[in-house]
């Protein structure tokens, strides 16, 4: 655009379709959503199975999976970049928020490994998860996320109640309403917005 000053009804015109730019690239970017939800919610799963019910004592190990998960996303991501024209604000706000929450997973996978905060971390993990999808959502007027978002500020508080064990099943539920159905329906709708 030129110089030209803007009228009121311009201003917000321009701001809506920048947020409906953003959709719908986070309509096609739902692989994140649901690559990242379903690789948690079965080790989350995984890890249930193998602790409480096979009592395997290295349980944990299922966890490994994260780091080949985030050698994945980053080939994903570097894809994408290469054919991305145009990135507006809304872009550059989530990825650097969603980048700080990933560095928040990893900072918390190490305090974990050096203390015993291991018997708690879904707690906080189903928080990140919540604040992550919350926000997403509202950037993004995305209903389902917003609504994953709140219901995992209650699963935090209440898996805090929760021993080790149900903590990763609270996790996979958490998984389950904030990354995967609304990953589901951004997939659903871009297709739809597709054709």
């Amino acid at each position: 655009m030129d110089n030209k000053k803007l009228s009121p009804q311009e201003s917000l015109d321009l701001i809506q379709s920048m947020v409906q730019q953003a959709k719908q690239k986070a309509s096609d970017n739902s692989f994140y959503f649901l690559f990242w939800g379903w690789l948690v919610f079965a080790c989350c799963l995984l890890q249930f199975v193998m602790k409480a019910i096979l009592h395997y004592p290295q349980h944990y190990l299922v966890w490994w999976a994260m780091p080949l998960g985030g050698v994945i996303s980053g080939i994903y991501s570097f894809r994408q970049s290469r054919t991305r024209q145009v990135r507006s604000f809304i872009d550059d706000a989530l990825s650097s928020f969603w980048i700080s929450i990933a560095i928040a997973f990893f900072v918390l996978a190490i305090i974990n490994v050096y203390t015993t905060a291991w018997q708690n971390a879904f707690t906080y993990y189903i928080l990140l998860y919540a604040v992550g999808t919350f926000v997403s959502g509202q950037l993004l007027r995305f209903k389902p996320l917003v609504i994953g978002g709140l219901i995992n500020f209650v699963l935090a508080a209440v898996c805090a109640r929760l021993n080790y064990d149900y903590q990763l099943l609270a996790g996979a539920a958490a998984l389950l309403v904030s990354y995967i159905i609304p990953g589901h329906l951004l997939r659903s709708r871009y297709r739809n917005n597709k054709n």
